[in-house]
C-alpha cells in the first residue's frame, strides 16, 4: 500500500484521535499541577518506609485546623520518599508538618518545597497558551513566505494535531501537567514542524521539475525520498527520550513522556497526515476550478 493510500485512511484516524482528545480535555480534564492551580508541593525523604494513609494521618494531626482532605499523597521512587500536593499552606504549617514527619518517621530530608499562589498559576496558563499561539502564528507566516499558504496552513494543522493528542493522552493517563510539560509541548511543536517542513520542501522541489506526474505521484515520490531521513531522525531521538522515560527518574518522567508521545505523533503526522491533507486540499481546488459553475 502506498503512502498516499495510507494517508487517506490516516486522515480519518487523525480526525477520530483529535475528537477524542478534545473530549478528554473536558472529561476528565487535565490534571493541572500546583504550577497552574496554586498550592504547595512537599517532597520528603524519611528514615523508614511509609504509606499514604500514615502520611495523611500525621499531617492531619500536625495541623488539625487546616482542611487537608483534598491533599494528594504519592509514594515516589523509594518507599521512604513521598510527595504531598495540597492547597496553600503558610510557613508555620509546613514547619509543623515537617516536625511531625520527623517525629513519626525518623530523619527527615527536605527534597523539594514549592509554593505557588493561584494568581501566578493563572498567569502561567495564560503564558503557556500565548506561547503556543505565537509559535503557530510565526510558523504560519514563515512557511507562507517561504512556500505557500496551503503548506503553511497544513503544517500548523499538523502541529495542533500533535499537541492535542499529547494533551488528550495526558488527560487520559491522569499525568500531572506543570511548567516542564509546557516546555515539552513547545519542544514537540518544534520537532513536529521540522519533519513536516522537510517533506514539504521535497514536494516543492519535485513540483518544480514536474512533467506528467500527478499530484498523487509527486507526494508519493517526495515521501519516499524523505523516508530514510525521517525514520533515522525519529528512531535516534525516540531511543534517547525512551531512556529518559525509563531511567531518568520521576522528576523528568512526565516531561520525557510528553516528548516521547510527541515524537511518535510528529513522525506519524509528517509521513501520513501532512502530505495527504495538502493533496486533498489541492485536488478539491482543482475540482472547484473545473466545475461548470467555475466556467
Amino acid at each position: 500500500m502506498s503512502f498516499v493510500q495510507m494517508g487517506r485512511k490516516s486522515l480519518i484516524l487523525s480526525a477520530v484521535l483529535v475528537t477524542l482528545s478534545i473530549i478528554l480535555l473536558f472529561f476528565p480534564g487535565l490534571n493541572l499541577g500546583v504550577d497552574f492551580t496554586g498550592g504547595v508541593i512537599l517532597e520528603r525523604q524519611v528514615g523508614q518506609a511509609v504509606t499514604t494513609s500514615r502520611v495523611r494521618d500525621v499531617m492531619d494531626a500536625a495541623v488539625p485546623d487546616v482542611d487537608l482532605s483534598s491533599a494528594v499523597v504519592q509514594i515516589l521512587d523509594s518507599p521512604n520518599e513521598f510527595m504531598v500536593r495540597t492547597k496553600e499552606l503558610d510557613n508555620e504549617d509546613i514547619l509543623k508538618i515537617n516536625q511531625a514527619f520527623e517525629k513519626e518517621f525518623g530523619e527527615l530530608v527536605d527534597l523539594k518545597t514549592d509554593m505557588v499562589g493561584p494568581v501566578i498559576g493563572r498567569e502561567l496558563i495564560q503564558k503557556a497558551i500565548l506561547a503556543v499561539a505565537i509559535s503557530s502564528i510565526g510558523i504560519l507566516a514563515y512557511i507562507t513566505l517561504r512556500f505557500e499558504y496551503r503548506f503553511a496552513a497544513v503544517a500548523v494543522a499538523c502541529l495542533l494535531h500533535d499537541v492535542l493528542i499529547v494533551l488528550g493522552l495526558f488527560a487520559l493517563l491522569g499525568r500531572e501537567v506543570n511548567s516542564p510539560f509546557v516546555a515539552a509541548i513547545l519542544t514537540v511543536v518544534g520537532y513536529s514542524i521540522n519533519d513536516t517542513i522537510v517533506i514539504f520542501d521535497r514536494i516543492r522541489e519535485n513540483l518544480r521539475f514536474r512533467k506528467k506526474e500527478s499530484y498523487e505521484e509527486i507526494v508519493e515520490k517526495s515521501l519516499r525520498q524523505s523516508l530514510s531521513r525521517t525514520i533515522n531522525t525519529s528512531i535516534t531521538t525516540f531511543v534517547v527520550v525512551l531512556m529518559l522515560v525509563l531511567f531518568g527518574g520521576r522528576v523528568i518522567q512526565d516531561f520525557a513522556l510528553a516528548l516521547l508521545i510527541g515524537i511518535i505523533c510528529g513522525t506519524y503526522s509528517s509521513l501520513l497526515v501532512a502530505g495527504s491533507l495538502w493533496l486533498t486540499w489541492v485536488n478539491r481546488g482543482k475540482r472547484s476550478s473545473t466545475s461548470p459553475a467555475a466556467n
